[in-house]
């Protein structure tokens, strides 16, 4: 775990001698309920202990500074320059949080020097993006003293990506790693936004995220497209029933409707969501119930769903589960985040684990050529200041 201390240093050398302010938001990874959020339906995620620090000090100069330990490009921008996207480049999702505040009417007061560092692995499908975003209104929040609640700071974020980046995300990612609290999971409406803090009591048992090293890149067009496709199943479904969301239907409601979805790839999608949605709350239901064997076959049922229905995993997420499906101990696993490349979240027993390791380490790097990395998962809290 990286010390408040360290970017206190990191950001001195960068900008020079004075006070210094850090804030820090995780990542996240979703236990079950994936590409429902932006559907209206459940989601299980957990914010995890590492994700993105942010230093900030306020400077007399009418400009907003912006570097990365992470990312190569820095800028510095004027106030009239922050509501103009940076090509492709990291600082649109800060920047997409800076004018959502400005869509609310709040100015920046002051200059800004912002040093952000993040400990989540990009490109791994644990919501780097959403905690860039998230800390950057946290911190924004209380350095210009809007008093803004946490939820609404969470619907920014969300904002950011739709708006400012370009990706039709749901409110999952920026919600866990807003609202996450320690040896918790969060189970969200996405819809309602009404959720509930369910504790995480893996008696012998641990999360273990798997990196494929197949990095996804959500803004490549497939996610959006997905979003796309559930919209149009929507649009089908609403000549005969009125809804306005694929999550406000029932196994039993989607079975009665589907035949009017007559493009086959549409109805597989939304197959998926309609039956991962009862996969979440099925899910959770064993969980309190202590019935982990059943959270894990839920789990890989998830994982064949987005396989064969939704077709989000690809070769590298079908690899890595496929070989935690072969080790003894591995009560279940399934791809998390976006898909299209990133990481299976797995629950293990603990004495299995280092076998887990090993043996799907080694299977994954002979079926794909890539050599993947694994993460014993710790649960922590949302957003907050660290100093």
């Amino acid at each position: 775990m990286m010390k408040v201390e360290d970017i206190k240093r990191e950001f001195l050398s960068i900008y020079g001698e004075g006070d210094v302010a850090v804030y820090f938001s995780p990542g996240r990874v979703n236990l079950i309920g994936e590409h429902t959020d932006y559907n209206g339906g459940f989601v299980f995620p957990c914010a995890l202990s590492f994700g993105t620090f942010l230093a900030v000090r306020k400077i007399e100069e009418k400009v907003v500074k912006f570097r990365s330990a992470n990312q190569d490009f820095a800028t510095k921008l004027s106030f009239n320059q922050l509501t103009t996207p940076q090509g492709k480049e990291w600082v649109n999702y800060p920047l997409g949080v800076i004018n959502q505040f400005f869509k609310k009417g709040i100015e920046l007061n002051t200059g800004l020097e912002l040093y952000f560092n993040g400990n989540v692995p990009n490109g791994a499908g644990l919501s780097s993006s959403a905690a860039l975003e998230v800390v950057t209104a946290y911190a924004l929040n209380d350095v210009l003293g809007t008093d803004l609640e946490r939820v609404e700071l969470v619907k920014m974020s969300q904002k950011a990506e739709n708006e400012f980046v370009g990706v039709n995300c749901g409110i999952m990612d920026q919600f866990a790693s807003g609202m996450g609290k320690a040896n918790h999971a969060i189970f969200l409406n996405c819809d309602t936004l009404d959720y509930e803090l369910v504790p995480i009591e893996l008696e012998g048992v641990k999360i273990v995220i798997s990196n494929t090293h197949s990095p996804h890149k959500l803004d490549a067009g497939k996610y959006n497209e997905r979003v796309a496709e559930c919209k149009a199943a929507v649009e089908k479904i609403r000549e005969i029933m009125p809804i306005n969301l694929l999550g406000e239907l029932s196994v039993e409601d989607f079975a009665s409707v589907e035949s009017t979805i007559t493009d086959d790839v549409i109805r597989r999608r939304a197959h998926h969501v309609v039956t991962e949605i009862k996969r979440t709350r099925d899910a959770v239901d064993a969980l309190k119930a202590g019935k982990v064997e059943e959270f894990g076959q839920l789990m890989n049922a998830s994982h064949t769903s987005l396989r064969d229905d939704y077709e989000v995993t690809g070769t590298a997420l079908d690899t890595m589960a496929e070989e935690a499906w072969k080790i003894d101990g591995v009560i279940g696993s399934r791809m998390t985040g976006g898909g299209f490349g990133g990481c299976t979240v797995s629950l293990v027993r603990d004495e299995a684990i280092d076998s887990f390791i090993e043996k799907v380490g080694a299977n994954y790097e002979k079926r794909t050529g890539i050599k993947p990395d694994f993460y014993v998962a710790e649960i922590g809290n949302g957003a907050s200041k660290l100093n």
